[in-house]
């Protein structure tokens, strides 16, 4: 393996062929790599074509001057130490070229020991600027990550990507599997953007309907339909100056696909009810656990819309991708639950830990974190010795097939501080609201399942899937699927 260090490339630009050799065969001399340009244009082409490290640069040049060069360097962002070399003695014309930004104005004909000691001290002030840029990304992406855990490098590759696309007003299409912290990484790549002291907005798009996706996305003004009693301020209205998180956004329908790409297009929107139309600047992130080659295929997906959510692919890696940060995120769950719960400090064996990282975990981060909560609530003593909770075989199908089955729920839910809601109404009677219609239903494992879940947690979906162990766009389907998802709303809405 070659540790050696590169060498700097230090670039000279001067119009004397005879100063341009001169101190090229001096700056090799010093173990540095030289380049040359005979005149500005020459200089700044270099610049945009080479690695520079420093830039010794006369100030008297046909084409673009010196003042011309360094004008564009500032003009264009470029940090690079220069030191200007001209025959002018001008105090006030060395004044003006410091202001502008270079490093040292040396006047010829230059003392090798003083440019020696000028390039010596400019290199490296650039290598400790460098270093201290380094270091405050690394503490920015520890605080900005602080709630994604792993040291695999697939996650690592992930966050790096993440962290070069964050500060872009490019729109992020964030894809992986359920589970796999999607909504998290927008998160995070919201909170390093110029845009993080604006909302984030966030939008199940399989929980919005044809009917309501107007009102939803774009607002409603007072009296514009019935029940409208009051003006409302849609999702993309509420984002403006921040970032909009489209979530699930595979299932959304045709007709609100068709919608939302206008509203991408124009960055404009209109009430219900209301002509004139607002402007609205938001930063776009979407997220999918789906195929789009499929949905395309099958005209479920608008090609136009697929081309303007994905700017800038981010791809998620799943638990069976990064296995080794499994024992990592166990014992982070863990700490998490017995802090919240306030219970003695717990630990698994290392025959658990070993079984945990053996798993495919379908379910993802999602499933992990139920199973360590439900060995945690189980236990029999200070250590985790044993894990009853998964399933006898793995293999069943991919979290993005097909969703891991009901989990048994604990006489009492977890309940944790960090994404725990205000009470919902009491939902007591939702069997028996659900029972008048569909009575044969209740037979049904999965459904009883839910329904006691929906009891556990007053009626709040978000809580409900997660005992589940199941997305939210799952929980929505399912309820779609049994056509009780009104009865439930209903039965919450009245407290029943």
């Amino acid at each position: 393996m070659n540790t050696r260090q590169e060498k700097p490339n230090v670039l000279i630009a001067d119009d004397s062929s005879v100063m341009r050799t001169l101190i090229s065969h001096f700056i090799t001399k010093l173990g540095y790599n030289a380049l040359t340009a005979n005149d500005g244009d020459a200089c700044i082409h270099s610049l945009n074509t080479e690695k520079v490290d420093l830039l010794l640069l006369d100030l008297n040049m046909p084409g673009k001057n010196g003042m011309e060069v360094l004008s564009y360097l500032q003009t264009n962002d470029m940090a690079l130490p220069v030191i200007m070399i001209t025959a002018s003695d001008d105090i006030s014309q060395a004044v003006q070229c410091i202001k502008m930004g270079a490093y040292e104005y040396l006047t010829k004909p230059v003392e090798n020991d003083r440019l020696e000691i000028t390039v010596s001290n400019a290199l490296s002030e650039l290598n400790l600027k460098k270093k201290v840029r380094l270091l405050e990304k690394e503490l920015k992406q520890q605080n900005i990550f602080r709630r994604i855990y792993g040291e695999s490098p697939a996650l690592k590759k992930c966050i790096e990507q993440a962290m070069q696309v964050m500060e872009t007003e490019v729109n992020v299409l964030i894809i992986g599997e359920s589970g796999t912290g999607k909504e998290l990484f927008a998160q995070a790549i919201h909170s390093g953007s110029k845009r993080k002291n604006g909302p984030f907005v966030t939008i199940n798009c399989a929980a919005v309907t044809n009917e309501l996706s107007d009102s939803l996305f774009f607002g409603h003004v007072k009296g514009s339909f019935t029940g409208a009693n009051s003006d409302h301020i849609g999702f993309f209205e509420q984002a403006d100056g921040g970032t909009i998180f489209l979530d699930e956004i595979g299932d959304m329908s045709l007709d609100i696909q068709a919608k939302v790409l206008r509203v991408l297009q124009e960055r404009k929107i209109r009430r219900v009810g209301e002509k004139k139309e607002r402007n609205v600047d938001f930063r776009l992130i979407s997220a999918t656990h789906k195929d789009f080659s499929d949905a395309i295929k099958n005209e479920t997906f608008r090609t136009d819309l697929y081309y303007r959510l994905e700017e800038y692919p981010l791809f998620i890696p799943s638990l069976r991708e990064r296995k080794e940060d499994i024992p990592l995120l166990a014992n982070h769950f863990l700490e998490s639950f017995c802090t919240a719960n306030n219970v003695e400090p717990l630990a698994f064996s290392e025959s658990v830990l070993d079984k945990l990282s053996q798993y495919d975990w379908p379910g993802n981060i999602r499933e992990l974190q139920n199973i360590v909560r439900r060995a945690a609530i189980n236990r029999s003593g200070a250590e985790i010795s044993s894990i009853h909770m998964l399933p006898q075989s793995n293999t069943q199908e991919k979290a993005t097939e097909q969703e891991p089955a009901a989990q048994p729920l604990p006489e009492e839910p977890f309940v944790d501080p960090e994404t725990a809601t205000t009470a919902q109404p009491s939902v007591d009677s939702i069997p028996e609201a659900v029972d008048n219609s569909k009575g044969l239903l209740l037979k049904s494992a999965e459904l009883q399942a839910i329904i006691k879940a929906y009891k556990l947690t007053g009626g709040n979906q978000t809580r409900t899937a997660e005992i589940l162990g199941i997305s939210r766009s799952s929980l929505y389907r399912k309820l779609k699927k049994y056509g009780i998802e009104k009865n439930l709303s209903l039965s919450v809405t009245k407290g029943i």
